[in-house]
């Protein structure tokens, strides 16, 4: 049964008492109200109202409450942290650290240029890795690339034969899609077509790229937190402040690699 308390009492008792046509068990108890007053000392509203919402006469009576909004949380951005370039200089190598994220954003575009493009290039295949022998090389160390047709690319490989098996393993582990075919000292590769799932390939092999990029800042940002707190010189609180600075220069980097991976996903799912 709806139970209405004594704070929404008061505001129905008076639009029943200026009401036009109220119920009759409504009338009937408002005359045990004391006239002089909304909520009366002979019948509390809130025992009126409940006894009148009861009665099937009065099923019509709507009443809404409304919760109070105690527990809703503020949202308060965090801190923003300002970088010290100079103070982070001062007690740690900040500008090797610096420039080592950098590298690690600029080879991410880097591999997106030359290992991620939705037609396989002579320029892809250049720095493609080969690892022969114990030794890692580049293919361009170890054939001749040569574009036949737009449809296909060559590998001369008659300069080093022994080397095939290791291209051949190389260029169907590269993540473009590659079915190369050997014919003697020539590898013959098919540009393979843009196919959704061909984009969709490419497009999870840029964000693997992003991850080990973030990785790699990430453990330049730890490397250089744990080298400040085992300098027991520095105060805590300078440590501190140096921690949550280097978090951020780190986080500057990983937001730059993530926009950079952002792009080329847009780029190779079609999207730009």
């Amino acid at each position: 049964m709806l139970k209405i308390t004594s704070a929404v009492g008061a505001q129905v008792v008076f639009t029943l008492r200026h009401s036009r046509n109220p119920c009759p068990v409504a009338l009937q108890y408002l005359g045990k109200l004391d006239v002089k007053s909304q909520i009366g000392p002979k019948l509390p509203s809130s025992i009126f109202l409940n006894k009148i919402v009861s009665n099937s006469c009065c099923t019509h009576l709507s009443v809404r409450c409304y919760a109070k909004n105690k527990d809703k949380k503020s949202n308060k951005g965090q801190k923003k942290v300002s970088i010290d370039e100079n103070l982070l200089a001062e007690h740690l190598k900040y500008n090797a650290m610096k420039t080592e994220m950098e590298k690690a954003v600029a080879a991410l575009k880097n591999n997106y240029i030359k290992n991620l493009s939705l037609r396989s290039s002579t320029g892809a295949l250049d720095s493609l890795p080969v690892t022969f022998e114990g030794d890692e090389y580049l293919i361009q160390d170890l054939a001749q690339i040569v574009r036949k047709n737009p449809k296909t690319i060559i590998l001369n490989m008659i300069s080093f034969p022994q080397a095939i098996p290791a291209v051949l393993e190389s260029l169907k582990a590269s993540g473009m899609n590659l079915n190369p075919q050997q014919d003697k000292t020539s590898i013959f590769i098919p540009i393979p077509k843009v196919t959704k799932e061909h984009r969709e390939n490419l497009s999870k092999g840029a964000k693997a790229l992003f991850i080990k990029t973030k990785d790699t800042i990430k453990e330049l940002q730890n490397k250089n937190i744990k080298l400040l707190k085992d300098n027991d010189s520095l105060a805590t609180d300078l440590v501190h402040t140096l921690q949550d600075q280097i978090t951020a220069v780190a986080d500057k980097y990983v937001l730059e690699a993530q926009r950079i991976m952002e792009e080329k996903q847009n780029e190779l799912k079609g999207d730009s």
